[in-house]
């Protein structure tokens, strides 16, 4: 072995000890930044609401060192069909089972990853003013197949009842047509479908100037802040339970005897399972993450009260992670671990 000064020994051994501090902080990094160059595309409906839920997510993802682009935005089937394909990366909002059918269509299980509950107990159903319902004892929509009944909602003179509906591509779309048929409502109702928040602002002009409306809607979402049930307006019950495609056969009557026609759902977060496959903390954040109704209405309603710029929609989602520190974090230490 050459002879090595002192002062040459101890710089080799400086040397060492800082290669080691260096070596030992890239391997913290790794462990606290999984998800380091790897880069993540979130899809959103054009439901402008569901962005605060998208960007919670977004925001945990970053966190792990994702790097992750805006939101690009499509509506739900075809967001199941890019996300399966690796075309992109997660969807927030994938409704279980109202979304059912664009889930088997994308390849299901063997293509998407859908593990955990992000947002339970989501209702939806059809409602009219609580003063025309209990003014004509209106409970239930089979009730409009009376003309004289379905006459009250008429809104353009064409003697039909005219209900504001859902859009095209949302999922509920297509209940609604099927109970149109399944409840004989076909002569005396029309779907009137388009831009669902410039329908639902009619709706309520015409509710604030205390004429008959007949809506759909559904929870979370700012219509039930603006017009409440039990007060402003009231559900309608179906006559019996009747859905299209892959929810065929399913109940839709709650534990408490009433029957809105939808089956309560789950708002989960869907992914391209391969690419969860090989980034199991980012599976791990999509399982975990959970979000409570009331917090979504809670932003919701700041939006419809016209907090809605990009800016409003950020500055909401830091302020409910800084309310909810503790929690965020330990999502974000259950994803790290799940990459250890």
């Amino acid at each position: 072995m050459p002879y090595l000064s002192p002062t040459l020994r101890q710089i080799l051994r400086r040397m060492a000890a800082a290669a080691s501090v260096c070596l030992l902080g890239l391997g913290v990094q790794a462990q606290s930044l999984p998800g380091q160059g790897v880069t993540v595309l979130p899809l959103k409906s054009s439901i402008a609401e569901e962005t605060f839920q998208t960007l919670l997510v977004m925001k945990g993802l970053t966190q792990l060192g994702y790097a992750v682009q805006p939101i690009k935005e499509v509506e739900y089937p075809t967001a199941h069909i890019a996300i399966a394909q690796g075309d992109a990366t997660f969807l927030a909002d994938h409704w279980n089972p109202l979304h059912a059918d664009y889930y088997k269509n994308a390849g299901g299980d063997a293509k998407l990853f859908r593990k955990g509950i992000y947002s339970g107990n989501a209702a939806q159903g059809y409602l009219i003013d609580k003063k025309t319902a209990d003014q004509y004892k209106i409970g239930n929509i089979a009730q409009l197949k009376d003309p004289k009944i379905a006459r009250l909602f008429d809104t353009n003179g064409d003697g039909k009842a005219d209900l504001t509906g859902c859009n095209p591509g949302w999922g509920c779309e297509a209940v609604i047509e099927h109970q149109l048929t399944a409840y004989q409502l076909r002569d005396t109702v029309t779907h009137n479908q388009g831009s669902y928040p410039a329908l639902m602002a009619d709706t309520i002009t015409r509710f604030k100037a205390g004429k008959p409306v007949l809506y759909y809607t559904w929870t979370p979402y700012w219509v039930s802040n603006e017009l409440k049930p039990g007060r402003d307006v009231v559900w309608l019950e179906v006559p019996f339970s009747s859905l299209p495609g892959a929810q065929k056969g399913l109940d839709t009557q709650l534990p408490n005897g009433k029957n809105y026609g939808f089956v309560v759902n789950n708002q989960q977060i869907i992914a391209n399972k391969a690419w969860t496959d090989q980034n199991p903390a980012a599976a791990r954040l999509f399982e975990v993450m959970q979000l409570p109704v009331a917090d979504i209405n809670a932003q919701n309603h700041l939006m419809s009260q016209g907090q809605n710029k990009s800016a409003d929609i950020e500055r909401h989602v830091n302020a409910w992670i800084k309310a909810h520190q503790k929690t965020f974090d330990g999502w974000l230490e259950q994803a790290r671990a799940a990459a250890r």
